[in-house]
């Protein structure tokens, strides 16, 4: 039990008789137990800030021999490579015969959401001509080595906003790109 002791209340050798003190005691008990009872009830209360992630499906280890590639309509690809000092460089189709592009690109709203919500809007006429109006645009987003994970993430976030809903992340160059990459 926890006490407070105020002194003893007598005096030594002096001429005036004085009653003597009772030390008063002070029970702590029950103050200690209900601050661990406060914090206890706000460490299990409380919600602890949740990590921020995104789900990505990523492909098997083991391929298996049979299935055979996808072909997809380049005219529904839009290729995006990330280079580094904030470089993006983008086109559609295939490289060497470029729907559009290739073209040196800025982040943010009036750069690459500009371009990629006008080329979902090009793209969903092209298949509503052809009698597919849900194929949608197909981003190809491909980081060089030099470019920072906050590029990644940017581009990530632009495909969230604009609604993209088809993107892969591919880390392979073509001799091509990679000279396109590092020409300017």
């Amino acid at each position: 039990m926890a006490e407070l002791n105020t002194g003893d209340g007598g005096g030594g050798k002096g001429g005036k008789v004085r009653s003597k003190k009772q030390s008063s005691k002070v029970d702590l008990t029950a103050m200690v137990d209900l601050a661990f009872l406060l914090i206890t009830f706000f460490m299990l209360t409380t919600s602890l800030s949740k990590p921020q992630s995104m789900d990505l499906s990523l492909p098997d280890k083991d391929p298996k021999n049979d299935e055979k590639p996808v072909k997809v309509d380049e005219n529904r690809t839009m290729t995006v490579m990330l280079g580094e000092n904030n470089k993006l460089t983008y086109y559609m189709g295939l490289l060497e015969s470029p729907i559009a592009g290739p073209k040196d690109i800025s982040y943010g709203k009036d750069g690459i959401r500009r371009e990629l919500l006008k080329r979902k809007k090009s793209v969903l006429e092209y298949s509503a001509g052809l009698g597919k109006p849900k194929n949608g645009i197909i981003v190809i987003i491909k980081p060089t080595k030099k470019s920072t994970y906050r590029n990644l993430v940017d581009m990530l976030d632009e495909m969230a906003i604009t609604g993209v809903d088809t993107y892969a992340i591919v880390p392979e160059f073509t001799p091509e790109e990679t000279k396109l990459i590092d020409k300017k």
